[in-house]
């Protein structure tokens, strides 16, 4: 395994060309990282911190939003004090649900719910763009889904306008690998706890394709991610 600097370089090399390319972060921006806890957006976080190559000064405000009292993992005191050590600004809010809402929520709700508190924290927080750990994994799979279960070639967009571009969502780490936000995390030496994953875990159709997608040899997959990202470009350009 390389040393952590170099591995560092590696990891902004991508990340930095899709700043470019999808005009992700500029000058004055406040930028809502939202930290789950896993692996994918605690290196986003780190990376982000450690700073993109763009000419000026951004902001990085940490948001976990925490779920413990609707039955999710408790992760937001080892959080906590990882975003102290740090030295990064953050926010902890709690996941809100409705009183009607059925508990355990299916994931769409879940999703929903979280993602609704992330974007009341980013406004109270005065953030402009609102920054989520997706990689090309997770791209390839919602690219297949999408055209599974829908019948339509989708997939998830690098930079996206919400509420009449009050908040501009990026994906920093698009041009990513799963494989290589995992070597990041084994070299920062992150533990993560028994309990992290999500009670529902494993039983999605998303964990279905993702494991699909794990049956290839790492050269086909890579170029699996390659094509299933540029189908969903295609559809995207030509929808725009």
């Amino acid at each position: 395994m390389p040393d952590l600097n170099t591995l560092v370089h590696y990891l902004l090399r991508p990340i930095n060309r899709a700043v470019r390319e999808f005009d992700l972060i500029a000058d004055g921006d406040r930028i809502a990282v939202g930290v789950s806890g896993g692996k994918d957006s605690r290196a986003l976080l780190d990376l982000l911190v450690l700073g993109v190559d763009i000419p000026g000064h951004y902001e990085v405000v940490a948001v976990h939003i925490d779920g413990a009292s609707v039955g999710l993992p408790a992760l937001a005191p080892g959080l906590e004090s990882w975003f102290r050590d740090l030295g990064v600004a953050f926010d902890i809010s709690p996941l809100e649900v409705s009183p009607q809402e059925k508990l355990p929520m299916d994931c769409f709700r879940c999703s929903w719910n979280r993602r609704k508190a992330l974007f009341f924290a980013a406004d109270r927080l005065g953030c402009n763009k609102v920054a989520f750990g997706h990689h090309a994994d997770d791209a390839a799979v919602t690219t297949l889904m999408s055209l599974m279960y829908k019948g339509q070639l989708e997939t998830l967009e690098p930079r996206l306008s919400f509420f009449r571009g009050r908040f501009i969502a990026i994906r920093p780490l698009i041009y990513l690998a799963a494989k290589d936000l995992a070597r990041y995390a084994r070299a920062r030496g992150w533990v993560f706890p028994p309990d992290l994953e999500c009670p529902r875990a494993g039983s999605t159709r998303r964990v279905q394709i993702e494991q699909f997608l794990q049956t290839f040899r790492d050269k086909e997959l890579e170029q699996i991610r390659v094509n299933l990202w540029r189908a969903g470009q295609r559809d995207i350009n030509r929808d725009a």
